[in-house]
This record gives C-alpha cells, sequence and structure tokens, in this order.
C-alpha cells in the first residue's frame, strides 16, 4: 500500500529542513519493490517497538517496518491558484499525495526572514488554506457546468450523487469553507474522491517553534491539539543525525519515548486511518499496513492480491501474548484464535492467513 503525505508551506517556514530531517531518517528502498525514489521524496518507517521484540521471539532474519512516503512540495505563495510561484505545478504535486502536512512558523529570528514580514502562524494558515480552496472552487464549478448540462439531458443515478455532493462543497467552498468539513453521505464521499480535492484530504499542522517554546509547551489555541504537533525543526535535524544510542539517552533525559519526527511520521499514519497489523516468523517479522476497520480478507489481500479471493481464515494472536509465549505456547494456553471472512482487523494482530489454490 503506497502512502504519501505532502509537505507543504510558505517559504522560510522550516519546510526544506523538515525534509533534510526526514530523509536523514529513510528505510532501504530495497524492502519495499516498484518504489521509484525521486529527490523530493523519503520514504521513512514508522516507529513501532513491537517488531524488536516479536523479531527477538522468532529469531527472525529481517525486520520490515511499515512505511510512509513524505514528498516535499515547492513553498507555495499567495496566488498559486492564479500561477504564482509554481503556480499549478505545485497545486498538481498536492493532488497526488494522500495527506497533507502542513509546517508554518511560530519562532521568531531576525536572520530568517518571513515571507509576509512578520510571524503570524495563523495568518500562514488562512493563507495556504485560501489558496487550496479557491483551486479546489476553481475545479469543482468547471465540473459542475459539465453535470448540470448532462442532468438537463437525463443522468445515470451516480452522476445525480456527484452533482448532488458537488453542489454541497460548491457552497461551502465559496463560503470560505473546506471540503473535508462538508457534511456529506457516503454515497456523495465516495463519487467525489475521484476528484481529488485538495481541501478533502486530511490535513496535520507542524508548528515550527524554538527550544524554549517547546519545553513550555506551545501551541496554537485556534487550532485543536490533536490537529497540530509543535516541533523545533532545527533540533529535529541535528537529533536525525545522531547515532540510535545518543538519541535514546537524550530522550530518556526528558522522559520521552520518541523524538518529535518520530510523532509526526506516527500522527501521518494515524491521520490517514491506518492501522497495523503483523506476521513473524524466522525469515522475517514485518508491519503491514491496513485501513482500520478492515476485514480479514482485506488484511490477507495487503500481503498477496490473490490471497484475499482464496482467503480461508486467519489465525490470530495478540502481539503481547505472541512475546511473552510465542506461537506454540500461545497456542497451547488457547491465545491463537481461529477468524473467518467477517473478523474486523484489530491493533497488533500477529497473523497466518489460511489460503486455498
Amino acid at each position: 500500500m503506497s502512502l504519501k503525505v505532502g509537505i507543504v508551506g510558505l517559504p522560510n517556514v522550516g519546510k526544506s529542513t523538515l525534509f533534510k530531517a526526514i530523509t536523514k531518517k529513510q528505510v532501504d528502498c530495497a524492502n519495499y519493490p516498484f518504489c521509484t525514489i525521486e529527490p523530493n521524496v523519503g520514504v521513512v518507517a514508522v516507529p513501532d517497538a513491537r517488531l524488536d521484540a516479536l523479531a527477538k521471539v522468532s529469531n527472525s532474519e529481517k525486520v520490515i517496518p511499515a512505511a510512509i512516503e513524505f514528498v516535499d512540495i515547492a513553498g507555495l505563495v499567495a496566488g498559486a491558484h492564479k500561477g504564482e510561484g509554481l503556480g499549478n505545478k505545485f497545486l498538481s504535486h498536492i493532488r497526488e499525495v494522500d495527506a497533507i502536512v502542513e509546517v508554518v512558523r511560530a519562532f521568531e529570528n531576525k536572520d530568517i526572514v518571513h515571507v509576509s514580514g512578520k510571524i503570524d502562524p495563523l495568518a500562514d494558515i488562512e493563507t495556504i488554506n485560501l489558496e487550496l480552496a479557491y483551486a479546489d472552487l476553481a475545479a469543482v464549478e468547471k465540473r459542475l457546468e459539465t453535470l448540470r448540462k448532462q442532468a438537463r439531458a437525463g443522468v445515470d443515478r451516480d452522476a445525480k450523487i456527484l452533482l448532488v455532493g458537488l453542489e454541497k462543497v460548491n457552497a461551502a467552498l465559496a463560503a470560505g469553507k473546506q471540503a473535508r468539513d462538508v457534511e456529506l453521505t457516503d454515497d456523495e464521499r465516495v463519487a467525489i474522491a475521484a476528484a481529488q480535492l485538495l481541501t478533502m484530504k486530511p490535513l496535520l499542522y507542524v508548528v515550527n517553534v524554538d527550544e524554549d517554546q517547546l519545553k513550555s509547551g506551545f501551541a496554537l489555541a485556534d487550532l485543536p491539539k490533536d490537529r497540530q504537533i509543535p516541533l523545533c525543526i532545527r533540533l529535529e535535524e541535528e537529533l536525525a543525525s545522531l547515532p540510535s544510542a545518543e538519541v535514546k539517552d537524550y530522550l530518556e533525559a526528558l522522559g520521552l519515548s520518541l523524538t518529535g519526527l518520530d510523532q509526526l511520521i506516527k500522527a501521518s499514519y494515524d491521520l490517514l486511518g491506518l492501522m497495523t497489523f503483523l506476521t513473524s516468523g524466522p525469515k522475517e517479522s514485518r508491519a503491514w499496513t491496513v485501513r482500520k476497520g478492515a476485514k480479514a480478507p482485506e488484511a490477507a489481500g495487503v500481503i498477496h492480491s490473490d490471497f484475499e479471493k482464496t482467503f480461508i481464515r486467519a489465525e490470530v494472536i495478540d502481539w503481547k501474548d505472541f512475546v511473552e509465549l510465542g506461537e506454540a505456547g500461545a497456542r497451547e494456553k488457547g491465545k491463537l484464535r481461529i477468524e473467518g471472512k467477517d473478523y474486523v482487523m484489530r491493533e497488533g494482530d500477529v497473523c497466518h492467513f489460511r489460503v486455498g489454490a
């Protein structure tokens, strides 16, 4: 499952520095077939301490974490929807990602000039969100023009659903709102998905702060806490360059388990509505990505597309039981469950899928 998160922001807010820090944590792409890595793409591992514990029990040769692609998208400027700056190229790159991380600057530094001449993260957010909304509005109005003509001539059910959904989105965008905040039916949401609207994509804010702000627990009052991550990006770049032992000592001194960068990677994974199931054996211990709410056959299909069609059953052990008892011990203690096609996958399931020919 290819997962792309686009990093966006105005010039001089720390976006490129964040991307540099992320790419220092890039995983070995040999583990991810058919993945051509461009200069502005970094494939990073989703932090998961469970894998090492599973690998130790199974004596695995390899450990393969779940991964996310971060895409460094050229800096946005006001007027991008009209072609200012890189304009259309910028917007087309955002359309290709699954979620957006928006970097805004809260730290003061007279040596780093802000594009607007002052530090105002909420104003930066408004600028970026307006540009994305304007671009969506233009795309929606163009699509509606075609759909309305078709409606007069008579259209099928799917086209009617799309028309109604886009009318709702159009009204919201014209009022300065984001498409993700529009109340839509499930059918309307599915129909609109193909349009790849920018303001429909899940969004997470990274607030670039200095070390003093970070220690004080800085947060933007006008944003939900679960939608923002305060990061001292300069510090994160330094940490990404250190040996893992030194990073561990640093975190322990602060009473933390993850660096800010790892928190961002994990939050981006959660933002996409994803969860992890695991496989473990002598060859490898591996994390696999599936959407939350997925049933066992869909999870089996992540490993190999044919497995979803030929699924028979899943043998499932909670990862904690696997680590404590091992596979054989979990089976003996009755901790191994046999699950069928209607089983909804749980975070941390360790699975063997049985499939037919």
